[in-house]
């Protein structure tokens, strides 16, 4: 087995990190201040095509796989960006194209790939189902040859930056199903057009991290028959392809602020003097650098495999979790032994230390919690009872 990164790999990081390099510390930083949305980085990065990268071609993107689009979103994270702006448009891919039909993919595609549309809201979870997908309340009623839809989301991002949302909803009444993963439809909504009719109300929630997210009140939305993707009440199953791929794409994203850790620990302790010598000599702070340099490399190597079985079409239920946790995990390590390594300094906005310790922390919880990624493990991979 080869492990090399293939030269296409190799030179999509080359030119992410040269893209990534206009865009220095001050610039995540300030918007970090503001609370506001990476528009020049967004727009850079569609430029350059990289938003567009699993489109295929056909459709005027570059159609390249999933493994490719870890690299671009690793190495954004690993040069102290946030690649949360714009990652959506990428998993949502997964549903997209798998299940889209082809007028859809005609309509919407090229206009993704060069920008003038953004599909970076996906709205699934809700209030009162959190984590339960199958209990979801939003109901798209059938009206005609469309449908009405009318209903709650909450933590759903980029509502505000984004033209187009991937909606999940209820076309089957929970009770009158035996098979709760059916009964719920995807459709893809004009996001714009909705908020203008006044069909859908966003609200921004404040959170401690800058990730744009909000809540989204459904009232009497009507969808024509062309916005449902795929099979009416196969929506679960459509999503699952979404999921895995964002699953992948996370845990990339971790492995990149695993990475900028990892390299901002290490050149602080090999360059802060204490006592007469660098605090990096000591065992103490050099050991948990360590550790997580080695957990970074397991993780990645599950995120690999799981992108190849992505990529050929493969199921990768179990190791796209598995990659998502270790991931996390991983960076969430290397965040507090940076944080240790730091001291008193790790505090200082400066350093840029605590902006991404918030926003790594999020990828143990969102979007699946880790204990959930274990309950899946031990169900669906160990045959263990159900927990849940």
């Amino acid at each position: 087995m080869d492990f090399r990164a293939t030269t296409e790999q190799a030179s999509i990081r080359d030119a992410v990190r040269a893209l990534c390099a206009r865009f220095p510390d001050a610039y995540w930083r300030d918007l970090d201040g503001r609370s506001a949305y990476p528009e020049a980085f967004v727009a850079a990065l569609t430029a350059a095509g990289w938003l567009a990268c699993l489109i295929p071609a056909e459709y005027g993107g570059a159609g390249l796989g999933i493994a490719e689009a870890s690299a671009v979103l690793e190495e954004i994270n690993a040069s102290g960006g946030n690649a949360a702006a714009a990652h959506a448009q990428m998993y949502t891919m997964g549903t997209l194209l798998r299940h889209g039909s082809e007028e859809q993919k005609r309509t919407y595609l090229p206009r993704i790939a060069t920008g003038e549309l953004r599909l970076q809201a996906f709205g699934i979870t809700e209030p009162e189902a959190g984590s339960e997908t199958t209990r979801i309340r939003t109901t798209a009623t059938k009206r005609g040859d469309g449908y009405v839809v009318s209903g709650k989301k909450i933590f759903i991002s980029r509502a505000l930056q984004s033209d187009l949302l991937l909606l999940l909803a209820r076309t089957t009444p929970y009770d009158e199903l035996a098979d709760k993963t059916r009964g719920l439809s995807v459709f893809l909504v004009d996001l714009r057009a909705a908020v203008a009719g006044g069909r859908i109300t966003i609200r921004p929630i404040d959170t401690m991290i800058n990730h744009h997210t909000t809540e989204l009140f459904i009232d009497g939305l009507e969808l024509p028959a062309s916005a449902l993707v795929g099979q009416a009440g196969m929506g679960f199953r459509h999503i699952i392809d979404s999921w895995n791929a964002e699953r992948i794409l996370l845990a990339s994203e971790s492995l990149g602020d695993g990475r900028w850790f990892v390299d901002r620990a290490t050149r602080y302790a090999s360059e802060r003097v204490v006592f007469g010598r660098p605090i990096g000599a000591n065992q103490g702070v050099q050991f948990p650098i360590a550790q997580s340099h080695a957990q970074l490399g397991a993780a990645r190597l599950v995120r690999d495999k799981a992108a190849w079985l992505f990529d050929h079409a493969e199921p990768c239920g179990a190791e796209a979790n598995m990659a998502k946790l270790l991931a996390s995990q991983a960076a969430w390590a290397a965040a507090n032994a940076t944080m240790d390594a730091y001291g008193g300094y790790a505090f200082a906005k400066e350093f840029d230390v605590e902006r991404k310790f918030r926003e790594t922390r999020l990828y143990m919880t969102a979007p699946v919690s880790n204990n959930l990624v274990l309950a899946y493990i031990a169900e669906h991979v160990l045959g263990l009872p159900r927990s849940y």
